[in-house]
């Protein structure tokens, strides 16, 4: 008894107490965790990106992408502040689904600015306030410089929009022909998804992806109606249309757990078994009086019910799935039937046009043609690996998102680092002129305010040199302030050679313009706007409202982490 009381005393530690760091931001473990974290997230961020593999210590699978959700996701810190920044950016990209990379970057080079300029956290905080305010504020003018209107009139500014965002996230691994048709098929399942006849109560329909791994991207498509594993050896003969279809929520296996919680009495000498499948067949003998051709199954049906089915010629599939309930339930206009026990209303049948096979490589798909106007389509992914199909599916699913949020506000805002370059130009600009009034309601001094405002443009400069990983430099014209590349085997003599066009395309060519290196210090301008008698066409655009609200996280969360004074931190 002794011995095992000493056994069981050697086991137990001592709780330590918890951790308070002091001013977190003054500790240098903090300041280099927070600029590894910025330089691992700069060098996956644009369309020359670094792929990065990531790997939990203690084992699990590879994860291969140039995403922020995959990578913020695999990623992990025992640094509070980190997992802070980290949950920010992650719920920016639940909601937005893109711009998570801008927005974690931006927060990270504030964050790094105002440790260097020295500034007190107060002035910093109020300062990045004011200009955040000042930036959302131009953003959403009419004569906004770096802001294009999409026309709805015709398909090629969401073509352009959608190929940005494909075409950013390098593990996809597109060439440019397959990163257009990608494109071309996103934009038309999102426009499928777009109802012709608007009610009142606008709703969206839905995209639903298979994915085909070892075949090429261009064999990838779109379909309307809906694509369905179809079961093995399923043959029937051509249907009359519309075909009538019955779908249930239930498991028609004929076990127990379906009937619910409760005492089950059962009198003696009964069979249970053999009762529940009378009350199946029940079932189907009533969807072949009622003509059901089509009979759906979110789980399992009972193999002699789809006996007796099939054998009078009914399509039977079953193991839908829940995610597939919804594209159902809008495609055919069936309610799911949640219950075996009663009679079936002819209001819960729906209805499709017709059925037909298809075959994608290895998958035999059973087609659903919708029988009116619908807003469900299908699209079949197809890569060459599994790394880049899962990577393409999301991307995908991205700009499908993307897209989505035009409807509410059509507008989009210049790719390749322009958007960034102009607005630290307007930034700095605006500034200086209004550096009195701005002062006195901030309550800091005029050199604070510029050393403020310095750091915050220079760190949206720094988002748009991200964009280059090939030793290039990054410089703006002073007279747009729209971001050029130099490339690495450019050198000054030959600048003027060099007739490539600015990140997003719109200015052709940065000949005949003063120019300065985006890491020196330039006087500053008002950018002038572009006179053209057409709208700008752009070749690189960023969402619009994924933007606005990834600057907004970025600056709010840089915020939160400068007001930090105290980190206390469970260590048991």
């Amino acid at each position: 008894m002794k011995l095992n009381s000493l056994l069981l005393m050697s086991r137990l530690v001592k709780k330590s107490p918890s951790v308070c760091t002091d001013l977190p931001l003054s500790s240098s473990d903090v300041c280099n965790k927070l600029h590894l974290m910025k330089e691992f997230l700069r060098s996956s961020y644009g369309p020359t990106a670094r792929l990065k593999q990531v790997h939990n210590n203690i084992g699990g699978s590879v994860v291969t992408s140039s995403t922020s959700s995959v990578l913020l996701q695999a990623i992990a810190s025992s640094q509070p502040i980190i997992s802070l920044i980290r949950s920010s950016i992650l719920n920016h990209v639940s909601r937005f689904s893109d711009c998570g990379l801008f927005a974690a970057v931006f927060c990270l080079c504030l964050l790094e600015q105002a440790g260097q300029c020295g500034l007190r956290k107060n002035v910093m905080i109020k300062v990045n306030k004011h200009l955040l305010a000042l930036c959302t504020g131009y953003l959403q003018q009419e004569d906004c410089g770096c802001k294009v209107k999409l026309d709805f009139c015709s398909s090629q500014s969401l073509i352009t929009l959608a190929r940005s965002v494909i075409s950013s996230k390098p593990t996809c691994v597109l060439t440019e022909p397959e990163s257009d048709h990608i494109s071309r098929v996103a934009v038309q399942a999102f426009l499928l998804t777009v109802p012709c006849n608007i009610p009142d109560t606008v709703r969206l329909g839905r995209t639903v992806t298979i994915t085909i791994e070892g075949h090429s991207v261009l064999k990838s498509a779109v379909f309307p109606g809906l694509l369905l594993s179809m079961p093995e050896n399923l043959c029937f003969d051509s249907l009359c249309s519309p075909l009538h279809v019955v779908l249930f929520s239930i498991s028609l296996a004929g076990d127990l757990s379906e009937i619910g919680d409760g005492r089950i009495e059962m009198h003696q000498g009964v069979d249970v078994d053999s009762q529940i499948l009378d009350q199946l067949l029940e079932l189907g003998k009533q969807v072949l009086k009622d003509g059901v051709k089509l009979f759906l199954c979110q789980k399992v049906i009972h193999p002699v019910l789809q006996h007796y089915l099939r054998c009078n010629g009914v399509i039977v599939i079953e193991r839908l799935g829940v995610s597939l309930m919804e594209p159902l339930i809008q495609l055919t206009g069936a309610q799911p039937v949640a219950t075996l026990h009663a009679t079936i209303p002819s209001t819960v049948y729906g209805k499709v046009h017709n059925v037909c096979i298809r075959q994608f490589g290895s998958k035999t798909m059973l087609h659903l043609h919708p029988a009116g106007e619908t807003a469900i389509c299908s699209m079949i992914l197809c890569h060459r690996n599994e790394t880049m199909l899962n990577e393409l599916k999301l991307v995908c699913q991205t700009t499908e998102l993307v897209l989505r949020l035009t409807l509410r506000e059509p507008f989009a805002l210049l790719g390749g680092g322009c958007t960034e370059t102009h607005l630290a130009a307007y930034v700095r600009h605006k500034s200086k002129n209004e550096m009195s009034e701005s002062t006195s309601v901030l309550g800091c001094s005029q050199t604070e305010y510029l050393l403020a405002a310095e750091a915050f443009c220079h760190s949206l400069e720094l988002v748009a040199t991200s964009l280059e990983h090939d030793g290039g430099t990054s410089l703006i014209d002073l007279t747009h302030a729209h971001h050029w590349t130099l490339p690495s085997d450019v050198t000054e003599e030959h600048l003027e050679g060099v007739m490539a066009p600015c990140g997003c395309g719109v200015v052709e060519s940065c000949q005949n313009k003063t120019r300065s290196y985006l890491d020196t210090k330039y006087a500053g301008f008002s950018p002038a706007p572009l006179l053209t008698a057409s709208p700008l066409q752009a070749t690189v655009l960023d969402s619009f409202t994924a933007k606005v609200n990834a600057l907004g996280v970025a600056v709010e969360t840089a915020n939160l982490v400068l007001d930090v004074r105290y980190v206390i931190q469970d260590v048991n």
